[in-house]
């Protein structure tokens, strides 16, 4: 063989060299000289090679997470969110979705399942959970050997069914096999702080998967707010005007209260919620205190503040709830055998109670004030449907609010906030705000969208706004209204401003109820049904239904009359007008704001 200058990277000198060795080589020479010249690539590629595994092996492994939220006011949405942020940040695939958009058919594709659940009224599932959860615990529920989870579960420790759909989630997943890779935090009202732990908890469980040594140290915080006040930085709001609806001789007080945000930078979208921290009736404190035998001077320490006993029970404890988790930690401060309301119906025992009727049952207790003081939680703040428009009415909030009254063993009750509303707040007063969106309730982005209004009572407020926004931004969909509560001539709430809307065209229709002016009761449902055909009509439009008001009794009748409605005008099977509603439930065109 004979090289060539031409194609070949060698100079003419050197390839005349070339051709005077090589002839003279023998076949030995050729192969060891083969040898020796292609050593320093296979050194190069073997590094390589090395090199890439270790690479490979330092890279940690892809975690993917989905987290799923079962909220009714959006408090396990933005958690959901917000967690699912910072665990992108710790490279976490991570999905985060609503029950209600994920198919359960998908569970046996996940490695990692994350359920933040919040329990709705007396332990159901929130709306937006109610066709997983069925599912779940359904015969139709797979095996899901394959899958690691875990539950952060939110409630109110005051509600006889503490954190229920949480708990329960948590007790099917494992009966179909998953894996828990970190016990279950059940969270009361002021959850922030056992919600962050739990996600510590989680993060360092998949750490393990990832090969990652620590965490992230990075926050995420949800986009910056136009206001610094919130739940734990109340405004100082001013009462500017506070009006009885009811007319003389009604069995209820129903006030509508304006409170100026002027200063404030709190703003709200019509179907949120203004929360109130309230105040116990000084009364009602100094009534505990004496039974106690306590000296209202004496000084104990709460929330790092030094006050008196007195004033903790008045402005930061609550004083006017039994419940279970409070008892279990009283009971060991007493002699008093208390395991048989613990053991039997706890729900029967602590309604209408409050501490002054359980010390004074299960008394004398062996404690200081201090000790006292530490077993309270901190008032919980209430929510109330806004009843205005921003848009309408910058820098003012309006509520509806109902005294709540009542009497049990032998005493007069009466709601905290509603109460301290009623009968110890008036125009010149400030009371302590912050607002809360509410996700799940909300007008239609198309402003040319039917809308269908159930309310009952109080119930109406939302409305309210929902009909002043649309006569503020001349919004062109129709809207019907349907209104209960026990007499007109008494408690026909906002009868005039309603009256105005039918008259000027922004409230389309309306049809009221009122139970008690008649023999029979009448109530929205039954105004359903008796239009059922011009329902079914606008929701074959495209019509979105709300309903607001008491979940056991109005929310529940009127849920069935809608079924009763899409069944026999739809001419479909009671089956289909389930699943027909659960539709409308996904497609936010059933949307509930109950309580």
């Amino acid at each position: 063989m004979v090289l060539q200058v031409e194609n070949s990277p060698f100079t003419e000198q050197q390839v005349k060299l070339l051709n005077e060795l090589l002839p003279n080589l023998t076949d030995n020479q050729k192969i060891w000289l083969n040898g020796y010249l292609s050593a320093p690539q296979a050194v190069a590629a073997q590094a390589t090679a090395v090199l890439e595994g270790l690479q490979q092996v330092s890279k940690p492994k892809t975690i993917t997470a989905t987290i799923l939220y079962a909220s009714q006011t959006g408090n396990s949405q933005k958690l959901a969110e917000c967690f699912g942020a910072e665990l992108a940040q710790n490279q976490v695939d991570v999905n985060v979705a609503s029950m209600s958009d994920f198919k359960p058919k998908d569970l046996k594709k996940l490695d990692n399942l994350f359920i933040i659940a919040s329990t709705h009224g007396e332990g159901e599932a929130p709306d937006n959970a109610i066709g997983f959860y069925d599912f779940l615990h359904s015969k139709r529920a797979p095996k899901l050997d394959q899958l690691n989870y875990a539950v952060l579960a939110l409630g109110d420790s005051s509600y006889e069914f503490f954190c229920k759909t949480g708990a329960d989630f948590d007790q099917r997943l494992s009966e179909l096999g998953a894996t828990a890779i970190a016990p279950r935090v059940d969270c009361d009202v002021d959850y922030e702080d056992d919600a962050a732990a739990w996600l510590t908890t989680v993060q360092q469980a998949l750490l393990k998967q990832s090969g990652q040594t620590e965490v992230a140290t990075q926050t995420v915080t949800a986009p910056a707010p136009t206001s610094t006040y919130n739940k734990k930085n109340p405004f100082q709001a001013e009462i500017l005007e506070k009006i009885n609806l009811n007319m003389d001789g009604s069995n209820k007080e129903t006030y509508h209260i304006e409170l100026s945000l002027e200063g404030s930078g709190l703003t709200f979208e019509p179907g949120d919620s203004l929360g109130i921290i309230p105040q116990n009736d000084p009364a009602l404190a100094a009534q505990l205190v004496e039974v106690l035998g306590f000296d209202a001077t004496a000084q104990v320490t709460v929330q790092d503040t030094t006050v008196t006993v007195l004033e903790a029970l008045t402005n930061t404890l609550e004083i006017t709830v039994v419940s279970k988790p409070l008892v279990q930690k009283l009971a060991a401060f007493t002699k008093t055998d208390i395991t048989p309301i613990l053991e039997g119906d706890f729900h029967a025992y602590s309604y209408g109670r409050d501490l002054i009727d359980f010390v004074t049952e299960y008394g004398p207790f062996d404690w200081t004030p201090q000790q006292f003081v530490e077993q309270l939680r901190a008032i919980p703040h209430r929510l109330y449907s806004i009843a205005s428009s921003y848009t309408a009415n910058p820098d003012e909030v309006h509520l509806t609010i109902g005294k709540v009254a009542y009497e049990a063993n032998g005493r007069a009750r009466t709601g905290v906030t509603s109460g301290q509303v009623a009968e110890r707040l008036e125009i010149g007063d400030t009371v302590s705000i912050f607002t809360k969106e509410n996700p799940n309730f909300k007008l239609p982005q198309d402003a040319d969208t039917p809308i269908i209004m159930i309310g009952a009572g109080t119930g109406v407020a939302p409305f309210r706004s929902f009909v002043e926004e649309r006569a503020e931004t001349g919004a062109e969909g129709k809207s019907w209204l349907f209104f209960g509560d026990q007499c007109f001539v008494y408690d026909f709430l906002y009868q005039v401003e309603w009256l105005n809307y039918l008259q000027d065209g922004t409230l389309t229709k309306m049809d009221v109820a009122f139970s008690r002016d008649q023999a029979q009761k009448i109530y929205v449902q039954h105004r359903l049904l008796e239009h059922a055909q011009e329902v079914y009509e606008w929701l074959q439009q495209g019509a979105v239904i709300y309903v607001c008001g008491d979940e056991k009794a109005m929310a529940k009748d009127v849920h069935e009359a809608l079924l009763q409605i899409i069944e026999q005008q739809g001419n479909i099977s009671r089956e289909e007008a389930v699943e027909t509603l659960v539709q409308y439930q996904q497609q936010k065109r059933y949307q509930r704001d109950v309580y």
